[in-house]
């Protein structure tokens, strides 16, 4: 039996891509997961593919820009499963272009849903852990280390992220929680409005980030991998 059987996970933006991936992947080692997207409709799809098992999958809306959403969506997790393990800070956008043309709502969007929505899951979710002594994942991207023209609010956002997670991780590991963030690169996923495609086989796959986070769950307790960076180990085209 799995040393996670029995542990439960709240993702956010788990729908599809990387969220998805990460609840497939823990679902197979027997924690019970609930997930988070935007639309009711989406939600409800994705507790299909996963199964649909109320035992083990639990479908929520919550926008994560707002706390009072996510204090909502993570009591409905421990109402439904008893507790929390593990917290996936998933949820992202990509808005990008230039800085003459980024418009102030970009701006908040995206600031918003990777940065304030990450901090707004980690608090709702924060007195859980704690009881726990769960697990803190926040998905960045490689964006958060290496700027690029046209990413001004992305890279702020995820810059800010990896900034954040680090800090929280020194806050949190005397009371028992873990912290890392990941921080991936050309993942095959449909961030951006990409459709993932036979040309994506060079990339990521969101199977790649569910593995290792199952990986980074299962380390021994002494160890901490605080900060993980991921690329293709060959880069392609498209």
């Amino acid at each position: 039996m799995s040393v996670l059987s029995g542990k439960v996970a709240y993702i956010t933006g788990g729908t599809k891509g990387i969220g998805f991936g990460i609840a497939q992947a823990l679902l197979a080692k027997g924690m019970s997961v609930a997930f988070t997207s935007r639309t009711a409709e989406a939600a409800q799809q994705a507790a299909v593919s996963l199964g649909n098992d109320p035992t083990k999958v639990l479908a929520l809306v919550s926008n994560v820009s707002s706390m009072a959403d996510e204090v909502k969506a993570v009591q409905a997790t421990i109402a439904q499963f008893g507790q929390l393990d593990v917290l996936v800070a998933n949820a992202g956008v990509g808005i990008f272009g230039n800085i003459e043309t980024l418009t102030e709502k970009d701006w908040h969007d995206t600031i918003d849903t990777n940065l304030t929505g990450v901090f707004n899951s980690v608090k709702a979710s924060l007195s859980a852990l704690k009881a726990s002594k769960g697990y803190i994942i926040t998905i960045a991207s490689l964006a958060g280390t290496n700027f690029f023209e046209t990413a001004s609010a992305y890279n702020a956002s995820k810059f800010g992220l990896v900034g954040f997670t680090q800090a929280i991780m020194l806050d949190l590991r005397k009371d028992g929680v873990k912290v890392t963030t990941i921080m991936p690169g050309s993942v095959a996923t449909h961030f951006n409005n990409h459709t993932p495609n036979a040309a994506d086989a060079w990339k990521i796959q969101p199977e790649d980030i569910g593995q290792m986070v199952v990986d980074i769950l299962n380390m021994n307790p002494r160890t901490l991998p605080s900060k993980i960076e991921v690329r293709p180990s060959m880069p392609g085209k498209g």
